[in-house]
């Protein structure tokens, strides 16, 4: 095979907690992810030369600092490989929204070049590498819903229930840095269990995100969105996913929801998502070897 096209979904953290911070200045963090049907499309077809080339690069993104260069770059570096590869990317995940856009394309550009590449690395070995490229990059590689520990690297498979959820982007790109970087922000938020946070799913209680707090106080658009879902849906429990921008509340799967997205402001995105048991790219992953822990939630 010379050509394939990977799927890369987005993410949603129906909670995030700031619990303590590593002397090299990583945050350490509890969360679960939630994979998403908004996908960006990976395209790679096979080169002959050895190059690495990046085709209809994104706007005001220098092809080298992109995610999925640095991640065929990184197969590159770690292993004898004598082909090269074209990339292209469909982008339909916002980037700067909290969502794992970048994450997801690096990982679904590892699991593709594992494959095209004839590499048969291990998902372990690809999460080895992939934490080198960002802390979302092993969820995506794990393919799973997870309780997400560490920072971002301890991963443990959670099933959710499957869920719509209407998600609002209000336009504005968030660097995560800006966020982590706050001194406003919370650190010593204290530890959950995964069982804990089985209960208030089960009880459909609220969750918290402690990024958001210093998000809408620094991007009024975040504050502007959550407003927006809480007044046309005064049932839902609005919520910021990530580092932001983009927020989202569960909506019954049943709920037209068209009319309200056709009401939003300018320069706002809308979209209508459903929850995921699994990555769309699954069936590459050719050795499902980490040993986790797998609970059922709900």
């Amino acid at each position: 095979m010379s050509f394939i096209e990977i799927p890369a979904p987005a993410k949603l953290n129906l909670f995030l907690n700031v619990t303590g911070r590593r002397e090299d200045g990583y945050h350490l963090l509890q969360s679960v992810f939630q994979l998403i049907d908004l996908c960006d499309t990976v395209k790679l077809r096979l080169r002959n030369d050895g190059e690495i080339c990046r085709i209809n690069p994104l706007p005001n993104v220098n092809p080298e600092d992109d995610l999925v260069v640095k991640a065929a770059r990184l197969l590159k570096n770690n292993f004898p490989i004598s082909k090269g590869v074209d990339i292209d990317l469909i982008k339909k995940i916002p980037i700067g929204a909290g969502l794992g856009g970048g994450s997801s394309d690096a990982a679904s550009t590892l699991l593709g070049l594992n494959y095209l590449w004839n590499l048969n690395l291990s998902t372990q070995e690809l999460i080895n590498l992939g934490v080198k490229l960002g802390a979302d990059v092993p969820f995506f590689l794990f393919g799973k819903n997870a309780f997400v520990e560490g920072i971002g690297d301890v991963l443990t498979e959670v099933k959710l229930d499957l869920k719509s959820y209407l998600l609002i982007y209000p336009g504005v790109l968030i660097p995560t840095k800006s966020i982590f970087s706050s001194p406003h922000l919370t650190r010593n938020r204290s530890r959950i269990t995964i069982i804990d946070f089985e209960e208030q799913y089960a009880s459909n209680m609220q969750f918290n995100n402690d990024l958001q707090a210093v998000a809408t106080q620094m991007y009024s658009e975040v504050s502007m969105a959550l407003e927006w879902l809480g007044k046309n849906f005064p049932e839902s429990r609005p919520l910021m996913t990530g580092s932001g921008s983009a927020v989202f509340c569960e909506i019954p799967s049943h709920v037209s929801v068209e009319q309200y997205l056709s009401k939003l402001p300018p320069m706002w995105q809308g979209f209508k998502v459903n929850g995921l048991m699994l990555h769309s790219a699954y069936n590459l992953k050719t050795n499902v070897n980490i040993q986790e822990g797998s609970r059922q939630v709900g």
